[in-house]
């Protein structure tokens, strides 16, 4: 009942600062002359995405560095079926104003074909994860550059809005935190392998904030932020939580996870791209796409499991 009774808690913790974090990110940027999509890709992705960084570091210190892997692509293609998928649902489709296709999706792209031929050797190199690293700080500046023609409302901030931003990403990392490590005991219980827990369980409890930033900025018709922290997010799962830890020591990838995991991550992000086409996400695209997540779901159980 333990781990039950904290999941619980950690969910409604993290439910409450997710969406006063939302609030309070987008009056900031807006206020910086930032526009919601580039907050949504830098500030709000980078700070939903602590916990995949935070538990692949402690993974690699514990002796179990193949969690990584499972983390940063189990994250990714969480992000995209699950979060972009029931933020579509949810929020009753998304409309997209910025033009992803000129330099954000690309950059996803480039990032998820990069780790898949990195790892054709079944490790990742010093240099490789330097190369990571820099790759991110272009992003960043590609980004900040590509949303400056954006138009949007430039609104005024307080030191309550600063605040509140400061409280909810602390809030976010302790309480995605707590609810990783309340999942990982129920799967213990349930006797689930390590690589299968880390890509699954482990990687749905660290997009959860995701999850919940989004669906909450979807359902308040700031579908730009929502987009934007699915393509920041796995772009820094891609290099960051790949990257910090490969230099903190040596990573262990699973043949299976270059056997399926990641070219399925690929091929979710190509499908990511060719949703956005149209500048809109229906709601019947988002049930097709957690319907793709119930089935990486059950192959990965299926494979493993039985």
């Amino acid at each position: 009942m333990v781990p039950i009774l904290i999941f619980i808690v950690s969910i409604t913790v993290l439910l409450i600062a997710s969406d006063k974090f939302v609030d309070s990110s987008e009056k900031v940027g807006l206020a910086l002359g930032i526009p919601s999509f580039v907050v949504g890709v830098t500030i709000v992705a980078f700070g939903t995405s602590l916990p995949e960084l935070a538990t692949s570091i402690v993974s690699v210190y514990s002796g179990s560095s193949e969690v990584v892997i499972g983390n940063a692509v189990g994250s990714n293609i969480t992000n995209i079926l699950l979060v972009l998928g029931c933020a579509a649902v949810f929020g009753k489709g998304i409309e997209i104003k910025h033009d992803v296709m000129k330099s954000d999706m690309p950059m996803l792209y480039g990032s998820a074909f990069l780790l898949f031929f990195a790892l054709q050797d079944f490790k990742l190199s010093v240099f490789e994860c330097i190369l990571f690293l820099v790759a991110l700080v272009i992003f960043l500046i590609s980004s900040l550059k590509s949303g400056s023609d954006d138009e949007f409302t430039k609104t005024k901030t307080n030191a309550r809005d600063w605040l509140t931003i400061v409280i909810g990403a602390v809030l976010i990392y302790f309480s995605a935190k707590y609810t990783i490590e309340s999942l990982e005991k129920l799967a213990d219980m349930a006797k689930i392998p390590k690589h299968v827990i880390a890509i699954t369980v482990v990687a749905l409890g660290t997009s959860l904030p995701e999850v919940v930033v989004s669906l909450s900025a979807a359902k308040k018709g700031n579908h730009g932020m929502a987009v934007g922290n699915v393509l920041g997010s796995n772009i820094f799962n891609t290099y960051a939580v790949m990257a910090i830890p490969g230099l903190l020591g040596n990573l262990t990838i699973p043949e299976s996870a270059m056997g399926f995991s990641v070219p399925f991550m690929v091929a979710v992000s190509v499908l990511f791209g060719i949703i956005c086409l149209t500048k809109t996400i229906s709601k019947w695209e988002g049930y097709m796409l957690i319907a793709f997540y119930i089935f990486f779901i059950g192959s990965m159980v299926n494979t493993h499991v039985t």
